[in-house]
């Protein structure tokens, strides 16, 4: 019975699981004071949730050494479900930094003083904090159960963000692009869960760290069961991140979505899905590089290549067409950021994933500074053509300098140095791996985005149109938000958009202290 008692019993250190903690303990309080607080007071739920993800972002610095571990079996030492890495902290840093741009593009949003369009704050701010639980915790699970809540924890909450928003947006319905987002993700999960099952079938175990030996010691009658458990456990992860052919819900579900909903699957939820397919491949599967790189690297290869074929689609008076070049543009980066995934098979994974997060922060910090330019934008023109974006100079100029900027990161052109710099250190891991027809397919299509990204920059300077004499429209109320003198939404906007113009700039002031800081997060 002690042997028993002992090899059940947990350590807990508290200060190593005190980011995602906290981040819950924020979603709870905040559904409950949404249950007291006046109306009139509600916006203070806003500034609530940013204290918490502030909070849990501080939590970091104890654990930015990467060497703690938790809910390990008092027996088995190396037995623990829990690790804040170096690798894990990194993208819980990125996670939290993603979280709170994309609640400062919030605010605006969920203020009930901007009228009916507002969206509900105890709701929103519930379900928000409730997936970046989820997406804090998922990079740091070192067993497949853990991994695999951690991942539905990170999306559940999702469907219903996507579904808040009352008013359509060019063609997108929140209502059905939720629907689909549930349907296609529901598909997913059970393909990935089917996996598992094969996994600890052929391995005996769910442990991250065993199930590497219990695959290579299983009877040889079970290695198709093995190699089937190994290609579809990642097919879940693939989904979050999506990579093709698991991609077909983030056109409809960007329209369809709040802004800042379509900022935060763009960047938090991708970052999500990519770090449980790294902690999958290195830490449970190394020993199948030979069956998981060559299919990552084609998922690469036709993630990057779609996305880019589908943006250059894109036309000015198309409503939505802004949110929807942003959406198949995501599409074609996550083939970018699959590039480094893949290479781990061949080369070191320090050295594979050090690329992957170097890119990632440069992802992360302009994706959302082009969402927050968006949102910007939209106050005024709800209909998100690129056309509402001609002549942005002339009104807006610093909104146009820093969505060029934006934009120029994304293509890989100065003064973007940052943007440039990370896709030559993904095409430098690609050829180091052996990979040479992706480094020829990322090479063209890095040319093929050039052109839909400068398009959309040239508008930004182009003389807007002049203007005709509309037919008399009775004005809609919930276009202009009904706010009193000392409510300046654009004010939040305008934070959300300098803080990311600034990591941008900070980023390409030193772009090889980026990859020297995240390169080692495997050692």
């Amino acid at each position: 019975m002690t042997s028993l008692v002992d090899h059940l019993t947990q350590s807990v250190d508290w200060a190593v699981v005190a980011p995602p903690v906290i981040t819950a303990v924020t979603a709870v309080a905040v559904l409950v004071a949404d249950l007291f607080l006046p109306v009139a007071r509600k916006r203070l739920l806003g500034p609530l949730a940013l204290t918490g993800l502030a909070l849990a972002a501080l939590s970091l610095i104890p654990l930015r050494h990467g060497d703690r571990v938790t809910f390990c079996l008092a027996d088995g030492p190396g037995a623990c479900s829990y690790a804040a890495d170096r690798f894990a902290v990194l993208i819980q840093l990125l996670v939290l930094g993603g979280a709170l741009l994309t609640a400062l593009l919030s605010l605006p949003e969920t203020d009930p003083r901007s009228g009916d369009r507002a969206l509900p704050g105890g709701e929103y701010w519930f379900l928000l904090l409730s997936s970046v639980t989820g997406a804090v915790l998922l990079p740091a699970s070192r067993d497949l159960a853990t991994l695999i809540i951690a991942l539905e924890v990170t999306t559940l909450p999702t469907y219903a963000l996507v579904a808040l928003r009352r008013e359509p947006r060019g063609k997108g319905d929140s209502a059905e692009a939720a629907f689909k987002y549930f349907l296609t993700s529901v598909a997913a999960t059970a393909v990935g869960l089917l996996g598992v099952s094969f996994v600890y079938a052929a391995s005996g175990s769910l442990r991250l760290g065993e199930i590497s030996g219990g695959l290579s010691a299983a009877e040889p009658r079970l290695a198709t069961l093995a190699d089937a458990g190994v290609a579809l456990t990642l097919v879940g992860f693939a989904f979050k991140a999506a990579a093709v052919p698991f991609h077909f819900w983030v056109p409809e579900t960007y329209l369809g979505a709040p802004l800042p909903v379509a900022a935060y699957l763009s960047v938090v939820g991708k970052s999500a899905g990519l770090a449980g397919l790294v902690v999958l491949t290195t830490r449970g599967f190394p020993d199948h590089g030979h069956l998981w790189g060559p299919a990552v690297a084609v998922l690469a290869g036709l993630t990057m290549t779609v996305g880019n074929a589908a943006a250059l689609r894109a036309t000015e008076d198309a409503p939505g067409g802004a949110v929807r070049l942003l959406a198949w543009s995501s599409v074609g980066q996550a083939g970018y950021l699959l590039v480094p995934v893949a290479a781990g098979a061949y080369v070191g994974a320090d050295e594979a994933m050090g690329t992957l997060l170097a890119y990632a922060l440069m992802y992360a910090a302009v994706n959302l500074g082009a969402f927050g330019v968006a949102a910007y934008v939209g106050r005024r023109s709800p209909g998100q053509r690129l056309a509402d974006y001609r002549g942005l100079w002339a009104r807006r100029p610093l909104a146009a300098l820093a969505l060029g900027f934006f934009l120029l990161c994304l293509a890989g052109l100065p003064p973007g140095v940052i943007g440039l710099f990370a896709k030559v250190a993904v095409f430098r891991t690609a050829v180091d791996a052996g990979l040479g027809v992706l480094a020829v397919v990322m090479a063209l299509n890095v040319a093929v985005a050039l052109y839909y990204y400068l398009r959309w920059a040239a508008l930004l300077f182009r003389p807007a149109p002049e203007p005709v004499t509309p037919e008399p429209v009775t004005p809609e109320p919930a276009a202009v938000p009904s706010a009193g003198p000392a409510w300046r939404p654009g004010k939040p906007l305008a934070g959300a958009i300098g803080l990311a113009a600034l990591a941008g700039l900070a980023l390409s002031g030193a772009p090889q202290l980026v990859l020297g800081f995240t390169t080692g997060s495997f050692l």
